[in-house]
């Protein structure tokens, strides 16, 4: 059994989503470039998309999946795990094929194609990983989440097949389109995405004894598990929607209080509890981390008042802001932060340095990204905004290529192969 656990290699797969993660950053300070800059060579619309589409798929789905097989791994699953470096391989090839397609010829044949191809992958991981969570007992609350990460990942690509569906049609209904999009957006990052995150966090937290939040995790799923059908309806509030549609989002929006308490007291217990010890840079990484989870679900209530939520999906500043929040401040910091306590046992660690330089640039694009939208409400407007943005994703790049660098020089360990030194 143990040569085939070590069949999946963890950390070489997580160097390769922290290159994909350099790589997303890279066209970002591309971006940033061409708005202030003469590109001719590059339309900006064209490598938005690839942009986006790869951050989702070469980033943080193959992230997330690598640390949910490292969950396996963790629970002694005898299984094939060869599959799993299949899946992860193909998800490689076809996310840098699709990133390319969309640069060169943007929503057409060849993007569509490879974009649909990952959708189709991600199936093939979802019924492997779902029949593999079914051999595992005895592993605390944990694995609840992970079975609704599947079911949510799944419940999300309608989105993607409705805008490939539109694309590829040349249909321009603007409202079909835009909630195409948000149906997407809102079941990976409010779905899929956050329901892994929490899955992995929890079952580390049982690997190391703090059983005492359990029923409070419980507490939060169920709550989260709720809420997370109807508050796609807070994406799309522009619609006119039915009076009894507006109701139940705005209900599910109120709900998001009780999400904070029980996330607040899982906190501070964890932070108690004296069966943990946490290197530092995983402490802050993962404080931050919990910071824009308090922020995004104080925005998703706010966006529940009618004055607000029209600035809130009115304004594109806003609208990035939003998103990075997530997808940056919460979901990519959280896995910094797994990795770094990951690596930790075989002398490796994020590089604080690197680090500080990435949030450095994220917050104050966070910053500056909300002042601009605040414009809209007769805010004095920031001088250079833009070049303040194209610095800040010169230094998040910067930063990642720092972090990514100094892991790939760690020394490897013949003991990282072994299952007795897997947390």
């Amino acid at each position: 059994m143990e040569n085939n656990l070590n069949l999946f290699k963890t950390k070489q797969w997580v160097q390769i989503a922290l290159i994909n993660f350099c790589v997303v950053a890279l066209a970002g300070v591309t971006m940033r470039y061409k708005i202030n800059f003469s590109l001719p060579e590059i339309n900006q619309q064209n490598l938005m998309h690839g942009h986006s589409h790869f951050a989702f798929v070469g980033w943080i789905a193959m992230a997330l999946m690598i640390l949910m097989v490292r969950y396996l791994i963790r629970n002694n699953l005898p299984t094939n795990y060869k599959k799993y470096n299949w899946i992860l391989t193909a998800e490689l090839l076809v996310s840098y094929a699709m990133f390319v397609s969309f640069i060169i010829e943007g929503y057409a044949f060849w993007s569509i194609l490879f974009s649909t191809a990952t959708i189709f992958i991600s199936y093939f991981f979802i019924f492997f990983y779902w029949r593999d969570l079914n051999k595992i007992r005895n592993t605390g609350f944990s694995i609840l989440w992970l079975k609704a990460t599947l079911v949510l990942w799944a419940f999300s690509s309608l989105g993607a097949f409705m805008l490939a569906y539109l694309m590829a049609h040349h249909i321009m209904i603007q409202d079909l389109y835009f909630s195409a999009v948000y149906f997407f957006m809102h079941f990976q990052y409010n779905g899929w995405f956050l329901f892994a995150c929490f899955g992995i966090f929890f079952s580390y937290m049982h690997r190391l004894g703090v059983d005492h939040i359990s029923s409070l995790s419980k507490w939060l799923f169920i709550i989260m598990a709720v809420t997370v059908v109807p508050t796609y309806f807070l994406s799309i509030l522009w619609l006119r929607l039915p009076l009894a549609l507006v109701w139940i989002a705005d209900i599910s929006g109120v709900l998001q209080l009780f999400v904070l308490y029980y996330f607040i007291k899982i906190l501070f217990l964890v932070q108690r509890s004296k069966n943990i010890q946490f290197s530092w840079s995983t402490k802050w990484l993962w404080r931050l981390s919990s910071i824009s989870f308090f922020l995004k679900i104080t925005l998703q209530m706010l966006s529940t008042i009618p004055y607000l939520s029209h600035y809130a999906f009115g304004f594109r500043p806003i609208v990035i802001g939003y998103l990075h929040l997530s997808f940056v401040g919460i979901i990519s910091l959280f896995i910094l932060g797994y990795i770094n306590e990951f690596i930790h046992r075989f002398r490796g660690h994020v590089s604080g340095v690197g680090a500080i330089i990435f949030v450095i640039g994220f917050i104050v694009q966070e910053v500056v990204l909300m002042l601009q939208g605040l414009e809209a409400m007769n805010v004095q407007p920031i001088k250079s905004a833009n070049i303040i943005l194209f610095y800040c994703a010169v230094l998040m790049a910067g930063g990642l290529i720092w972090i990514t660098t100094g892991i790939m020089r760690t020394q490897q360990h013949e003991e990282e192969l072994s299952l007795t030194t897997v947390k």
